[in-house]
């Protein structure tokens, strides 16, 4: 069996305009949104580049482009959904995901279950084959001085991809 390592990396600033704060699915209240054409989810589009990257299937950018404008305001659990359709579809399992979200602001750490679940739910895994942990970069550079939110993601499939 074929193991193969992916890694995806997302950075949205926040908007001007007034949007939700969306992360793995999950609304977070009284929280600015982040500036995007879909809806910014950095963690379903780091994710979705990991696993793209594991499968060798190129990146998030080439398969929806930035300014589609079908894209517009769309469900990024959606387009991970689609991702994930195409990586087991060429014949990969999802084994693994961690995820890491980068934010000065807000405070994550009661959603961190229900981004779990979404997240589980939309690549078809166990709960248990789902990390997701939040750090800050103590006040330094963008994120720390709360101008955005990054997530990095690596994720782990298993079988004959690519």
């Amino acid at each position: 069996m074929t193991v193969r390592v992916g890694t995806g990396l997302d950075v949205h600033a926040f908007a001007s305009e007034d949007r939700p704060l969306i992360l793995a699915g999950v609304t977070i209240p009284d929280a600015p949104g982040l500036a995007g054409h879909s809806d910014a989810d950095v963690v379903a589009h780091a994710v979705a580049d990991a696993l793209l990257g594991a499968a060798a299937l190129g990146d998030l950018g080439q398969r929806f482009g930035v300014d589609a404008p079908e894209l517009a305001g769309a469900d990024s659990l959606e387009l991970l959904a689609e991702v994930v359709a195409e990586v087991t579809s060429a014949r990969g399992t999802i084994a693994h995901v961690d995820v890491t979200v980068i934010a000065q602001r807000p405070r994550l750490s009661s959603h961190r279950e229900a981004m779990r679940a979404n997240l589980a739910r939309s690549l078809g895994a166990d709960l248990g084959a789902v990390s997701v942990k939040f750090t800050t970069t103590d006040r330094l550079g963008s994120i720390g001085r709360g101008e955005g939110i990054a997530c990095w993601a690596t994720a782990t499939i298993e079988g004959p991809v690519g």
